[in-house]
């Protein structure tokens, strides 16, 4: 995805002009760095800049270009009244551009309020989940079940690079706590932790001394690490959408991808949900798990 938008957005520019020509805004600091390095890569023969502004941004006048990653994300919750006012401040010609894997239909709504006759591209639903990941179930049947059931798969999960998802901050601290003791190695990230502390750990895992991330929905969105081609849902997410994200940061690129789903009596209703709004099948875990990874 950031390659994309990232690529539509050089084209664009005007090589003689030295303001800033397109303002791209993504809901993470870890994205918005990301999409940093990828812009300038492309970018590379081009000798344009690119500032990634990460905690108060300053919006130029002469703007062009306007792109919103992840929109669906940045146009509800805490980010809408901010993307109002970035809106509000850019010049009348300017293109506005949203991205996302997924779109609901109250934030189509939202988005005529400030798109201009926009061309709309939309992949249908059981076209979503990526064709290179196989998804797959444990029936965990108790929540407290569930550490025992990782701690199984752990030899599996550090074949490759693995990033475990829960529902909460919270959790994913009692999670790490929980494996550390156990002598597992681990990392975790979440929006409550210090910029720096999650630079660095987002560094280790990219880097591949951290072979293992348990985070928040925050890493759901956009991060690609290409060597991830595991991802295991400790808690199945809240909303259906993140589903989509979450195992979408495996089997990047058309790689191989295994999503794992840890599903208590309870999650049972929530998985066939997932599976419908996704026109796709979750099996039960084969033992073989291991050689599909």
């Amino acid at each position: 995805m950031s390659a994309t938008f990232s690529i539509s957005a050089l084209q664009k520019l005007d090589t003689s002009i030295t303001q800033c020509q397109a303002l791209i805004l993504a809901p993470t600091r870890e994205l918005a760095q990301q999409i940093q390095k990828v812009v300038i890569a492309l970018g590379d023969f081009m000798k344009i800049q690119c500032h990634a502004c990460i905690g108060g941004t300053n919006v130029r006048e002469d703007m062009k270009m306007f792109i919103l990653d992840e929109a669906d994300e940045m146009l509800s919750r805490g980010f809408k009244d901010q993307i109002y006012d970035v809106f509000q401040r850019l010049p009348p010609s300017t293109q506005v551009v949203l991205l996302s894997a997924t779109m609901p239909t109250e934030v189509m709504e939202v988005t005529t309020k400030f798109m201009r006759d926009p061309i709309r591209i939309l992949v249908k639903k059981d076209e979503l989940t990526l064709e290179g990941i196989k998804q797959f179930y444990v029936a965990v049947e108790k929540e407290e079940w569930k550490l025992d059931t990782l701690c199984d798969l752990y030899e599996t999960v550090t074949i490759t690079q693995a990033v475990i998802f829960c529902n909460t901050r919270r959790k994913v601290d009692w999670l790490t706590e929980k494996l550390t003791a156990r002598e597992f190695t681990v990392s975790a990230m979440h929006g409550d932790m210090e910029q720096q502390q999650r630079e660095v750990i987002m560094k280790e895992f990219r880097s591949g001394s951290s072979r293992v991330l348990i985070a928040t929905d925050l890493l759901a969105r956009g991060i690609d690490v290409q060597q991830v081609s595991l991802v295991i849902n400790y808690d199945l997410p809240s909303n259906k959408e993140n589903y989509i994200h979450r195992i979408g940061r495996g089997g990047r690129f058309g790689r191989k991808g295994v999503a794992i789903n840890f599903v208590t009596a309870d999650d049972t209703r929530m998985l066939r949900e997932i599976e419908q709004f996704y026109s796709t099948q979750i099996l039960e875990m084969p033992m073989n798990v291991a050689d599909l990874i």
